[in-house]
């Protein structure tokens, strides 16, 4: 494991970009960098029980049981522990503070399910994004990973892929193939692009 940054993942929920990661870094696709540690917010979050099944070491700190200025002082204290090199965002809904961020400035990365700048900022996230596409009536949407600053989905952009908006689309059935066609595809290669610049550095 020498020479690699060591990742940590933070997310919410279900963990498909965790997973789509996860299997990159076992089909050799991330030669730079390991995943060794997953963060949840919620005791409830799915994406435990994947690290769980990858032999990943998990950490929960429960919305409910901490405010947020206590979650994300324990959330650092951990991370800086763990010698974390990269902190990627998978699904984390919740937007980190300025101190939080500086304290891992061009160290943290995220995925947003549209083509920023479009449909980000505040409120934009999940299901959202997509009822706002539509809404638009845009005919190409996509998905965005870029480095996460003070500024909500304002950072500098990574990678980029764009998805086709076709006729008939659900809210629910664009967010699956966003997912499919640009966020699992382009995150993967995203983490093993800045581990290697991470590492050149």
């Amino acid at each position: 494991m020498e020479n690699k940054i060591r990742i940590a993942v933070l997310c919410s929920g279900g963990g498909t970009n965790f997973q789509a990661i996860v299997n990159a870094a076992e089909a050799g696709l991330i030669p730079d960098g390991q995943i060794v540690l997953t963060i949840a917010d919620s005791e409830k979050a799915y994406v435990l029980e994947r690290a769980k099944r990858n032999g990943i070491e998990t950490a929960v700190f429960d919305k409910k049981r901490y405010p947020r200025a206590e979650r994300e002082e324990k959330i650092l204290a951990l991370l800086q522990e763990k010698e974390i090199g990269l902190v990627v965002l998978a699904g984390f809904m919740t937007v980190l503070s300025a101190a939080f961020v500086n304290a891992f400035e061009g160290r943290i990365i995220n995925i947003h399910p549209a083509l920023l700048p479009s449909f980000g900022g505040v409120g934009m996230y999940g299901l959202h994004v997509h009822e706002a596409v539509l809404a638009r009536g845009v005919k190409v949407t996509g998905a965005t990973v870029h480095y996460v600053t003070e500024e909500c989905d304002g950072g500098p952009i990574i990678a980029q892929k764009a998805v086709e908006v076709r006729a008939g689309d659900t809210p629910e059935i664009l967010q699956k193939r966003v997912m499919r066609e640009a966020e699992w595809v382009i995150f993967p290669e995203a983490v093993q692009t800045v581990c290697k610049m991470l590492i050149k550095k």
